[in-house]
């Protein structure tokens, strides 16, 4: 089984579009109630629905990159704003923390090989 793709609700679809576009994503479809991107690396996907009901979404969406440090910094000079810098957590990530414009929470992250294979993995 392989994930496709997840999709994330938003409240203003062009805010939306443009601020993951400063992420690095590349946009693949572009609807006025649905956008899909494509990530820089790998074939990973995930989309954007446009909804008008108010939502709390629980979830978390993860992006992996080496230079995490790096990457946040130029972010930051491109106006993104973080809730967290990369900071190195007790599960051997080092994780930083942001908000898109519509609430859903965005981890930005490094594992490593600690990714798939952390001490206290399941043999």
């Amino acid at each position: 089984m392989k994930l496709n793709q997840i999709t994330l609700p938003v409240k203003h679809m062009q805010v939306a579009v443009e601020f993951y576009q400063t992420l690095g994503m590349t946009l693949i479809v572009d609807t006025p109630h649905y956008a899909r991107f494509s990530c820089p690396d790998g074939d990973s996907t995930f989309s954007l629905s446009l909804t008008e009901e108010s939502f709390t979404n629980g979830a978390t969406i993860y992006f992996e990159h080496e230079d995490l440090d790096g990457w946040v910094e130029q972010l930051k000079l491109k106006g993104i704003e973080f809730k967290q810098d990369p900071q190195d957590q007790r599960y051997l990530w080092r994780e930083a923390i942001l908000l898109d414009p519509s609430g859903n929470k965005i981890k930005l992250f490094w594992a490593g090989d600690n990714r798939l294979n952390p001490p206290w993995r399941v043999n």
